[in-house]
């Protein structure tokens, strides 16, 4: 019989899986904020501009499946972050906004702001939303300034579950410099998989040796961030709930979990290789464009096996700072047992989606992209 533990750990497996997704995705910003870097002249930057046109629709979409499946799933998380922290969430959504009238309006005849200013938010989207993105996902770990009293739904004035704790409703995650070091590792890495992406996606001369360069010039910082963030976690306290049902400061909780996991830990490790060699391979051999595919796969275990980590194992996955036994976990958050049978059956279809997004996928990119192509092609961003 399928119990509720199960479908609580089932769900949280679910959403940590597109978290991980939109990690991947997020190739889309970080190309995007490399249009002026690497394009030098129009022909160059309407090739950038296009090949990521070809896929912000999926990133999109998968950002708000993240944020539906969490709703769904997880009310409580969604109530207290998206509600709390809003304006760290209204500047994250702003920016995909931006994004999206920029595609749409940049080549739209008479559009009075002109290209190069819907290419520039196009820029600040590839910034600010990868960098805003890993900064709340590192709140898992570094905790967030948040109050929960379920007492209060009897309050006929204020019935209100979750509060925040301070007037800055989610910009104090910024105040925290660990959420940086995530943030800007999660921004190197989407400027990486970008330039990954556009090695494979894009035949052209001139812009093929300036984005391998441009892999090596990511992924320095991206690594030494992302191994100063992971030995933070992994050697700092983390969130246990214990025997009784109390939440504790545990030392070295998630590394206890990885070890205490197995299944886990070597995603995690697996993850991390499959990164490293796509950006390693691309970068001695000069004639492989398929690093995308091995770093895009590894980026999709290694944020998983976090997300796990931060979620099972009886840890709190959102911590709060200031009130350490109002964090949440997977078994005092999530929706009830009823909600999550009907949504785990609708779950059934998810392979069907990955399939028709693939073959999707596949025929978009059957061909590299040319600058022939763009001049023969009527539709065009």
């Amino acid at each position: 019989m399928i119990t509720y533990a199960f479908l609580q750990h089932y769900w949280w497996f679910l959403v940590s899986l597109l978290g991980g997704l939109l990690v991947f995705l997020l190739f889309v910003q970080g190309g995007n904020s490399l249009i002026f870097r690497l394009g030098r002249n129009e022909a160059e930057r309407s090739l950038l501009v296009n090949s990521t046109g070809r896929k912000w629709e999926f990133t999109f979409t998968t950002l708000v499946t993240f944020g539906g499946a969490f709703f769904a799933s997880f009310p409580l998380f969604y109530s207290t972050s998206f509600g709390g922290a809003y304006w760290l969430w209204v500047l994250i959504l702003i920016s995909f906004v931006l994004q999206a009238v920029a595609y749409e309006f940049q080549s739209k005849p008479g559009n009075v702001l002109g290209r190069s200013t819907y290419r520039r938010f196009l820029v600040f989207n590839g910034f600010v939303g990868p960098f805003l993105l890993g900064a709340a996902v590192a709140t898992f770990f570094t905790g967030s300034a948040f109050v929960i009293d379920k007492g209060a739904m009897g309050d006929t004035l204020a019935p209100v579950i979750s509060r925040w704790a301070n007037g800055w409703h989610g910009l104090d995650a910024l105040a925290d410099p660990w959420n940086w070091v995530l943030g800007l590792a999660v921004f190197f890495l989407s400027r990486v998989l970008g330039s990954l992406y556009f090695i494979n996606n894009i035949a052209d001369n001139a812009l093929q040796p300036r984005l391998r360069r441009q892999v090596l010039t990511d992924a320095v910082p991206f690594v030494l961030l992302f191994v100063a963030f992971v030995g933070r976690v992994l050697l700092g306290p983390g969130y246990a709930v214990d025997a009784a049902g109390a939440i504790v400061l545990t030392p070295y909780k998630y590394a206890l979990n990885l070890w205490q996991m197995p299944a886990v830990g070597v995603t995690f490790l697996v993850g991390v290789a499959l990164v490293l060699y796509g950006i390693v391979r691309t970068l001695v051999k000069p004639g492989f464009v398929y690093g995308i595919w091995a770093a895009g796969t590894g980026t999709v275990l290694t944020v998983l096996a976090l997300l796990l980590t931060a979620g099972y194992n009886s840890t709190a996955y959102y911590p709060s700072s200031v009130s350490p036994e109002s964090s949440l976990t997977i078994a005092n958050s999530s929706s009830s047992l009823f909600t999550l049978q009907t949504m785990a059956w609708v779950s059934l279809a998810i392979p069907l989606v990955l399939a028709y997004i693939a073959y999707a996928w596949h025929a978009i990119d059957r061909d590299p992209l040319t600058r022939k192509e763009l001049e023969n092609n009527e539709h065009k961003y």
